[in-house]
This record gives structure tokens, sequence and C-alpha cells, in this order.
């Protein structure tokens, strides 16, 4: 089985100055640009079919990957981001997102709850549940389209591959999976 973890395209939040909770927020026109772009990069992928979280951004890059390559998305709510940001509401941010996401995960990954946060055990698990389930089906070729936070928890907690430096808007990580072993094939955008 091939499958491609797909970042989505930029979002509304990512150009905002400030965080405010679980947001669901748009594409951003650079955003729908970066979707077409991923979407001719996988043209002749053969993908059967995409798994979507169910944000909103998620959802938008999928149906434009979707449209173009004639294929079937299917909303999985598993596949959303941890909700960190109840550790820091209405925080401002004058560094870029991955440094705050990183602060919000080594916050909510002690166990010790943050009020409006999800633990990271249980987005973890959520996680680790809803790849094992996409990847157990019947399709030779799939996407998942997701956030950063669930993509770097399958490299940490599944392919046991350490931490990202940066997962960009758009990145595409094409995995092999043979039998039970899962491995890297490439990665564009993401290091």
């Amino acid at each position: 089985m091939k499958i491609y973890l797909i970042r989505h395209g930029e979002s509304t939040s990512d150009i905002k100055q400030k965080y405010d909770g679980d947001y669901d927020d748009h594409l951003t026109d650079r955003g729908l640009q970066e979707a077409e772009e991923i979407a001719e990069k996988l043209i002749g992928s053969k993908i059967q079919i995409i798994f979507s979280s169910s944000k909103v951004r998620a959802r938008e890059t999928s149906k434009i990957l979707g449209d173009k390559l004639n294929c079937q998305v299917r909303v999985e709510n598993d596949l959303n981001e941890q909700d960190i940001y109840g550790a820091y509401v209405k925080l401002g941010k004058n560094q870029p997102e991955e440094e705050y996401r990183k602060l919000g995960e080594i916050l909510v990954n002690r166990e010790n709850p943050v009020k409006g946060a999800e633990t990271y055990s249980h987005f973890r698990d959520r996680i680790m549940r809803c790849f094992s389930k996409i990847t157990g089906n019947k399709f030779e070729t799939i996407a998942i389209v997701t956030h950063g936070g669930p993509i770097r928890s399958i490299f940490r907690e599944i392919l046991e591959l350490g931490e990202f430096e940066k997962i960009g808007n758009g990145a595409i990580i094409e995995l092999e999976k043979r039998g039970s072993n899962l491995s890297v094939v490439k990665m564009d955008n993401a290091n």
C-alpha cells in the first residue's frame, strides 16, 4: 500500500496574529493555490480514496485533490488536530506557529491536563487507532489530508522516527506499507 500523508494548505489562522482556541478556519488564497499544486504533484499517483480531517482547511484541501484526482473523499474526525490551544487562548504569536505547537505539545504531553486542551495520550491513541483503521483497508493507494500534529504523531509513535524540524503547509510525505512494515519513501516540504 502507498500512503500519502498531506498537510493542508495555508489557512487564515496561519497568518493571524493570535491563537484563539480550537480553530476551524478556511484556506487563504495562497492555501487554495497550494492545494492545486499538491494535486498537480499527485497526478498519476493512482490515489483511490482520500481520508480527510473534518476541519474546514483539510476538507477544502481534500475537495480540490478529490476533484483533480477523480477520487472519493471520506471525512474522519479522528484525523483532527490535537486541541492544544486551550493552553494559550488569545496568546499573541510573535514566533512561528511551529514553535507554539511544540510548546503546546509539551504542555499537554505530561498528562497534567491543561484546562481546555486535549492530553497528548488521548490524541496519540486516537491518531494511532484511526491510522490503523485507514491503512487496514483494501485500497492500494490512499491519501490522508490532515495537520502537522497528527503527522508528527505518526512519525513519533508509529514509525518511531522522532521529530520533524518542520512540516510546511502543503507537505507531502509518501509512505509504503508492506505487511506490517511501514517506511518513508519521499518527503516534500518536510524535514
